[in-house]
C-alpha cells in the first residue's frame, strides 16, 4: 500500500466514510506506483483481477493506451470498466456499440429544435440585420458571416466519446462489444484511440482536455481490424478456473456455504466441457448463486439441479443435452469430477 494510501485510509477510517471513498480522493490525481497496487485497488472494488489483467492495466495507464479486451460474454469485461473507475477515482462514460451505430448516436449531433427555436425568437434581430441588403446575395453573405452563431458548442449535444475528451475531470470510457458495431464505425475510432482527438467539421479539431483510459470489449462476434489492434494493448479475458470462479462467488454471494458453493462451481466448470450453444457465463453463475440463497438451499441435489438449471442456460436444448452429460458422468466420471455432483451422489441411480 503506498504512503498516500494508508495515509487517506486512516483519515477515512476516523472520518467514518470508508476506503473507497479515500480512492475516490487520491485515484484521480496519483498513478498506481506498480501492478500489485492495481490489483489491491480493483480487489476493492471487488473485482478479483489476474496478474495479467493487473499487468495490463497499469501499461495502459503509463503508455497512455487504449486496452481492447476480448473473450466470451459475461465474463467480466465490462465489471473490469466499472471497476477501474472505481478505483482512479474516474467517472465511467460507456458507449454501447449496436448495427448500424454512427457518429451521430457516438460523438455528437446538433439540436436543430433549439436552433429552430433561437432563429424564431431572433427574427426581429435577423431582419434589421438584412434589410438594408441590396441584393440576394448580399444578404446571403451576410447570413452567412453569423452562421456561427448558430453552428456553436452551445448548439451542440455532446455523445458518450465527444463528453469522454471535453470532460472538465479525467474519465475512465468504455466501448462495449465494439464487434457489434460496422467495420465502418471501427474505422471511425482510430483518430480517437490514437490522438485522443476528433474532427467536427463546423467547429474544426477537438482534443481531450483530460486523456481518457479506454477500454473496449469484444466477445468474438467478429475479426476486428489490425489498425484497431495495433492502437490498443490487447488482453483476452477467459472464464475462470474453478478456484478463481469459487472466490468470486465468495466475494458476490457471501451468503452461499461453502460446500453448496463448491457443488456449484464443480457443476458450472463441468457445464462449460459440453458442446453447448451458449456456456454459462461468469454473470449467471452469480445469478444462479443468488438463486441458491432465495430458494434456502443447504446442498445441492437433483431435484434443485433440475429445477434452478434454466438461470445458467437459456437454450431448452443445452438444458437437456446438460441434464444428459452431467448423468453420463456421473456414471463414468473421475472421482474426483463427482464429488459434488447430485446425480453421482444420488443413492438410487446405480452406476454402469
Amino acid at each position: 500500500m503506498s504512503i498516500c494510501h494508508a495515509f487517506t485510509k486512516g483519515v477515512a477510517s476516523f472520518l467514518g466514510i470508508g476506503y473507497n471513498f479515500c480512492i475516490l480522493l487520491t485515484g484521480s490525481h496519483t498513478m498506481f506506483k506498480d501492478k500489485r497496487e492495481v490489483q489491491d485497488c480493483l480487489g476493492r472494488q471487488q473485482y478479483i483481477a489476474t496478474e495479467e489483467i493487473s499487468t495490463v492495466l497499469f501499461l495502459a495507464e503509463r503508455l497512455d493506451k487504449p486496452i481492447l479486451a476480448e473473450g466470451p460474454a459475461g465474463v467480466g469485461k465490462t465489471e473490469l470498466a466499472k471497476a477501474w473507475a472505481g478505483a482512479t477515482g474516474r467517472e465511467l462514460i460507456r458507449l454501447q456499440c449496436y448495427e448500424g451505430l454512427d457518429e451521430t448516436k457516438a460523438l455528437y449531433e446538433w439540436e436543430y429544435a433549439k436552433q429552430m427555436l433561437y432563429t424564431q425568437l431572433l427574427r426581429d434581430k435577423l431582419s434589421q440585420l438584412l434589410s438594408d441588403a441590396e441584393t440576394l446575395s448580399s444578404a446571403a453573405d451576410r447570413l452567412a458571416a453569423e452562421e456561427d452563431v448558430f453552428f456553436s458548442e452551445r448548439f451542440l449535444l455532446p455523445r458518450p466519446l465527444l463528453r469522454a475528451l471535453t470532460s472538465d475531470k479525467p474519465v475512465v470510457l468504455l466501448i462495449d462489444e465494439i464487434d457489434r458495431a460496422d467495420a465502418e464505425f471501427e474505422a471511425f475510432l482510430l483518430e480517437i484511440l490514437s490522438d485522443f482527438q476528433v474532427s467536427v467539421p463546423e467547429l474544426g479539431t477537438i482534443k481531450a482536455k483530460h486523456q481518457p483510459l479506454v477500454l473496449l470489449t469484444s466477445n468474438n462476434t467478429r475479426e476486428l481490424s489490425e489498425a484497431l489492434k495495433r492502437r490498443c494493448l490487447y488482453l483476452f479475458i477467459d472464464y475462470p478456473s474453478m478456484e478463481q470462479e469459487l472466490s468470486i462467488i465468495r466475494l458476490k454471494v457471501p451468503e452461499l456455504n461453502l460446500k453448496l458453493a463448491q457443488q456449484a462451481v464443480q457443476i458450472v466448470q463441468r457445464l462449460r466441457t459440453l458442446d453447448l450453444k451458449k456456456s454459462p457465463s461468469v454473470s449467471e453463475t452469480l445469478d444462479w448463486a443468488k438463486a441458491l440463497v432465495v430458494l434456502n438451499a443447504e446442498h445441492m441435489d437433483e431435484q434443485t439441479l433440475n429445477t434452478t438449471l434454466t438461470v445458467l442456460l437459456k437454450h431448452e436444448s443445452d438444458v437437456q443435452r446438460a441434464r444428459g452429460g452431467l448423468e453420463t458422468r456421473s456414471a463414468g466420471g473421475p472421482p474426483q469430477l463427482d464429488q459434488y455432483n447430485p446425480y453421482a451422489n444420488d443413492p438410487r441411480r446405480k452406476r454402469k
